[in-house]
């Protein structure tokens, strides 16, 4: 093996933390993956002599990387990461398309996170809250990706989760750890073929919308969903716990690859509706391919 190689092969071992990172800053995939590459390409052109922590190094590179990106995109408006499940909104009689600032947010529960829309925070609180309270990043390393002091960079982390916390929406109702009880009881039950025991966790009214490629399907009745069911519960599928629109719900992979996101209204200790999107290929515009 080259020392070319040898070097690829030790970056590629911190690709996936790199992109989560990188991901957990800019709130795109696509620009987190251009960001990972920039900091390959530093990496090759510098060479590992003289670098004692590679992954120290490359946590900054990346960082200073994010930042330049967050001040190129100056006043414009940024985005959040959009899981967009549109074409199935709660109500039945809502247009058929669900208002921007209603869309779905995903983040990392398993490579994503339950993502905070962070619109109102300068690109230097923004880096120094995400590496410090999400990656654990001390507070001196973060003083040198910003070309701050320690206590700067402190400061900075701080005032961001100050905004944050008075800016960020009440937890949805139905989202606390008995909902998510529920849930984990109908994925079960689903998982089993136990029509029984998922009438038992089924509001009598629960409604089930679903969109895939091929289109759009409602059910409603609990006897109807739960033979609907079944659908859900694939050969060598993995559920992950995610968040959606502050909702439990459940992210279903098959071989690290996403196929399905549901997301869940539980009220009463009941399901009383399930969102789910089944496009494999929209989905994997905003999972990370080594989701397993």
């Amino acid at each position: 093996m080259t020392d070319e190689e040898r070097l690829a092969a030790q970056f590629e071992a911190h690709r996936p933390y790199l992109h989560a990172v990188a991901f957990r800053v800019l709130a795109s995939h696509s620009d987190a993956d251009d960001a990972v590459q920039e900091a390959w390409l530093r990496l090759a052109r510098t060479g590992a002599a003289g670098i004692a922590d590679l992954r120290g190094w490359l946590t900054t590179v990346t960082g200073r990387i994010c930042l330049d990106a967050l001040r190129r995109r100056g006043t414009r408006r940024e985005q959040p990461l959009e899981l967009d499940l549109g074409a199935l909104p709660l109500d039945a009689s809502a247009d058929a398309r669900i208002d921007p600032e209603e869309e779905a947010l995903l983040a990392e529960s398993v490579g994503l996170a339950l993502y905070v829309v962070m619109d109102a925070l300068t690109p230097a609180e923004r880096v120094s809250f995400v590496l410090h309270d999400v990656f654990d990043v001390p507070f001196d390393a973060i003083a040198g990706v910003l070309g701050r002091s320690t206590p700067a960079a402190k400061m900075l982390a701080s005032r961001a989760r100050g905004r944050l916390r008075s800016g960020a929406p009440a937890p949805a109702a139905g989202s606390g750890a008995a909902a998510r009880d529920v849930v984990e009881a109908f994925l079960a039950a689903a998982g089993r073929g136990d029509v029984a025991g998922l009438l038992s966790v089924l509001a009598p009214n629960v409604e089930l919308r679903a969109h895939g490629p091929g289109g759009g399907v409602v059910v409603r009745g609990a006897a109807e969903v739960a033979a609907q069911a079944s659908r859900f519960a694939r050969p060598n599928a993995t559920g992950h716990p995610v968040l959606v629109d502050g909702r439990p719900g459940v992210l279903i992979t098959v071989g690290g690859r996403p196929v399905t996101v549901l997301a869940f209204t539980v009220e009463d200790g009941a399901v009383t509706a399930i969102r789910g999107l089944t496009d494999p290929a929209r989905l994997g515009r905003i999972v990370p391919s080594w989701v397993a």
